[in-house]
């Protein structure tokens, strides 16, 4: 399995997944990892770290994700891994819970967000995102 963190999708994995038909609810997991020290492009607040650029990021984020409908559902850092085997280890775990993917991306289009990813930007170094859909009755564990 190869596994790679990006900071933003291609292109055209971006267009694939928001021309889905599907209007019901997905769960994104992100698998977040930042950089030590965060790097606005502009060069501004080199003494923040990655994490505290993100969580400036994180902070606007909930209320864009609370106006298309959705809702923040979990947040955590990264204690340790149980199973399996990584190189190495994320820093944090979020997940968000959007209406549909239509919801989603309208959240990503519009100018509240697009006002705060330069905070995601400096502050993270890659991520991977999960798109989930619930199942009726079935849990995992």
């Amino acid at each position: 399995m190869i596994v790679t963190n990006q900071l933003n999708p291609a292109p055209q994995q971006a267009m694939a997944f928001f021309a889905g038909s599907d209007d019901a609810p997905i769960c994104m997991v992100n698998l977040l990892k930042f950089k030590d020290k965060a790097a606005y492009a502009d060069g501004s607040e080199p003494e923040l770290s990655g994490r505290e650029a993100y969580a400036r990021y994180a902070q606007g984020v909930a209320a864009c994700i609370t106006a298309v409908g959705g809702k923040l559902r979990f947040g955590g850092d990264v204690t340790g891994l149980l199973i399996g085997e990584v190189e190495e280890l994320w820093d944090m775990v979020a997940i968000a819970e959007y209406p549909s993917r239509k919801a989603m991306f309208a959240m990503v289009q519009s100018p509240e967000y697009q006002a705060i990813t330069k905070h995601r930007e400096a502050g993270l170094a890659g991520q991977l995102n999960i798109c989930t859909a619930a199942r009726d009755g079935a849990a995992g564990a």
